[in-house]
């Protein structure tokens, strides 16, 4: 076994460390890992890994009070089968249907896979793997092992890919794709523990046939977000390089704490904590949902419907759980305010009274045995792991003293890289799997994110193995196309690091930090056409001045590596925005975890009382109208790619801005276009399973055509 020690070539005129491989997988979560074990497992062993920060990353760091995994129903006597959950993901709404059957088909393969890997997935006496039922799952497909399922995930294959003796490179800082007529020909990154000092080359090529891409969702493109430190994607770069983009607009936003990052679904809600805000200073504490939801009965059951309900689901914001996220979003983001919980007294009466419970809050309550005291006392009864957990993170809070500050953050981007049956994209050789590649619809069950990471990451190796087993480009035909990846990032860095010199300040951090708040502040659970667009027009103008004006401390290899990070999200918010903006103009309106403002639209109401249609006195902004599956049957895809010559005059001057025109869907400015094509799903496939022909073919080319 090769073991994929860089060697030297001079590209570009320049001496630079070359690793060459049949795949690189980008990535050290759970899809990462998982595509490299099955790999290795399949017979491709000539597989090398790349990780920006191997302790960083979604799937390691982060979780909730049970952290659900999704699969096909392993115990009891309900009926499920391959096709029903096909069926349950396809309906979600704008997903493709042989991607919703892959995961179907393949869920109990991997979930098995892990079991026998050591992920104590809990099963009864007989060895039944038990489930319970998660949101939008109509079986008990949810599993967990508790609030870190997907760490324990990535320990476990962690261990088994270490074993197969595969070399990981670490510290490196995925800088461009290189790609050869529509082709994978390698991998440029930033090596972030090289000093830049000129004794040796801060950047690494890899020369490959495949890229497989696990680097988690752009969470880099919001500062209000549940994503973990370190968690920043790559999708620029694969933008960049042409791969497309799939449903980009469809992001998932819920309640979580801030400090630490943590997602406050389950029974963090169902223990009836009290909402609370303050001033920037902490002073002048309220109870704000009672502003809006003054009945006691009404406001204690919404609350812990949240538990259940805890994703934002605009279809719940009119009168029911998801109002909750409404008046936590106007208390940060509108009136400049911050929102606690606060576990240590219970909401608006000392005692909780619980006859005012609904009936449903009142029997699950009611069976937990915590029908008394305060709501950490409740949480300590019903999951003291879930308390726990806080004493354990730095920083360090103890909910029966503190309380837990909470926002409404971006937690999951159902969208995302483009990809086909195989996870592999409209760049052949490169496979998008886990959060970066786009596989899921506008709603899918809890959990089911890390089933189709799992899934992805073994069709992607699959296909691999079979179909794309060729030797990388030879050294002449590799330097000719790399040449102008790796000159382009040297002159970057030099241009930004001369600007330092000159006396420029460094502006990377003020950037990273600006381009985050702007998206969560006019592109996040409330959009309009208008927020929309000054998002765009400001990301645009970034980015086009920003190989012009960005400066970097060339002794600071934090900075230096911020240079390429930075350009990476702008890459990508720009293409998110304008995605945003294309599904506005394509009639788009309130679906999933977000609310697109309407005029003509409706505003949330009490639900309760003498007159239940009464709308609430909230902001404008909050007025809309629901999609109602308009687009369910549709799939919004996104190209961008450089500036081109351009006769219009949002092309004359660099960092000029252009309407979105709906006649040809394209926006052109000095950085770049986008453009945009809608087309209908794919279908879930037909039935295809007259057993000796599909065993004859499984015996000709295992099926993997």
């Amino acid at each position: 076994m090769t073991t994929h020690e860089p060697h030297e070539l001079t590209i570009d005129g320049r001496a630079v460390p070359v690793v060459t491989a049949n795949t690189v997988v980008v990535g050290t979560g759970s899809a990462g890992f998982c595509a490299a074990d099955r790999l290795w497992e399949f017979g491709q062993t000539d597989v090398v890994m790349v990780a920006d920060k191997i302790g960083a990353g979604a799937s390691r760091n982060a979780g909730s009070d049970k952290q659900t995994y999704y699969k096909m129903t392993l115990s009891g006597g309900d009926p499920d089968s391959v096709r029903e959950m096909a069926q349950t993901l396809f309906s979600g709404g704008a997903m493709d249907g042989d991607n919703a059957l892959a995961e179907a088909a393949l869920s109990a393969r991997a979930f098995l896979r892990l079991c026998e890997l050591g992920v104590p997935f809990p099963q009864n006496r007989f060895g039944e793997f038990i489930g319970y039922k998660t949101d939008h799952d109509p079986r008990r497909r949810a599993t967990s092992v508790g609030p870190y399922t997907s760490r324990s995930m990535v320990e476990q294959l962690e261990k088994k890919v270490a074993r197969n003796g595969t070399r990981i490179y670490d510290e490196c800082r995925v800088v461009d794709l290189v790609v050869r007529d529509g082709e994978v020909a390698g991998l440029l990154v930033l090596r972030t523990d090289v000093p830049h000092d000129g004794e040796q080359s801060p950047f690494l090529l890899f020369r490959c046939t495949n890229l497989v891409y696990a680097t988690g969702g752009p969470a880099g493109i919001y500062a209000t977000r549940v994503f973990p430190h370190g968690q920043w994607g790559a999708s620029g770069a694969a933008y960049r390089a042409g791969v497309h983009g799939k449903n980009v607009t469809e992001w998932q936003f819920g309640l979580a704490s801030t400090h630490p990052r943590w997602n406050v679904s389950g029974t963090y809600m169902q223990v009836l904590p009290r909402f609370v805000s303050t001033d920037a200073d902490g002073n002048d504490e309220r109870e704000f949902l009672s502003e809006s939801i003054p009945d006691y009965g009404r406001q204690l059951s919404l609350i812990f419907l949240k538990g259940y309900q805890w994703p934002f689901d605009v279809r719940k914001a009119r009168d029911g759980s998801s109002l909750i996220d409404l008046l936590v979003y106007r208390e940060t983001v509108l009136r400049g305010r911050r929102v606690f919980l606060d576990f240590r007294r219970n909401p608006v009466r000392d005692e909780l009274d619980a006859s005012a419970l609904s009936p449903e809050a009142h029997d699950y309550l009611e069976r937990a045995g915590v029908l008394f005291g305060t709501p950490v006392e409740r949480l300590q009864r019903m999951n003291r792991p879930a308390y726990d957990f806080y004493l354990q993170k730095n920083p360090y809070v103890d909910l029966e003293t503190e309380l837990l500050e909470v926002d409404v953050c971006a937690q999951h981007n159902n969208g995302g890289l483009v990809v086909d049956a195989w996870w592999q994209s409209n760049v052949r050789g490169f496979f998008p799997v886990g959060e970066a590649g786009g596989a899921h619809g506008v709603y899918r069950p809890g959990g089911a994110a890390l089933n189709s990471g799992q899934v992805g990451a073994t069709r992607a190796a699959q296909w691999i193995a079979v179909q794309r087993t060729g030797a990388p480009l030879p050294d002449e035909e590799f330097a000719a196309v790399a040449g102008p990846v790796l000159g382009a990032a040297h002159g970057l860095v030099e241009r930004a690091t001369a600007r330092a010199a000159a006396g420029i300040p460094d502006n990377t951090g003020d950037l990273l930090t600006a381009v985050g708040e702007l998206m969560s502040a006019k592109a996040g659970p409330v959009r309009s056409r208008e927020s929309i667009h000054e998002a765009l027009d400001q990301v645009r103008a970034w980015l086009a001045d920003y190989e012009a004006t960005v400066a970097a401390d060339a002794g600071s290899r934090r900075a230096v590596n911020r240079t390429f990070l930075v350009r990476d999200i702008l890459t990508t918010a720009s293409v998110y925005l304008a995605a945003m903006a294309d599904y506005v103009e394509h009639g788009g309106r309130s679906r999933g975890s977000v609310l697109y403002t309407d005029p003509d639209g409706a505003l949330p109401q009490v639900g309760f009382g003498e007159d239940p249609a009464r709308e609430l006195e909230l902001p404008e902004i909050f007025r809309f109208t629901l999609d109602g599956g308009a687009l369910d049957g549709e799939v919004q895809e996104v190209a961008w790619s450089p500036a081109v010559p351009d006769a219009s005059p949002a092309a004359a001057a660099p960092g000029a801005s252009a309407a979105v025109r709906p006649d040809d869907g394209v926006r052109v400015d000095g950085s770049g276009k986008v453009t945009f094509a809608w087309r209908p799903v794919r279908p879930v496939p037909e039935d295809d399973d007259f057993f000796e022909n599909v065993w004859r073919e499984y015996r000709e080319h295992r099926n993997v055509v």
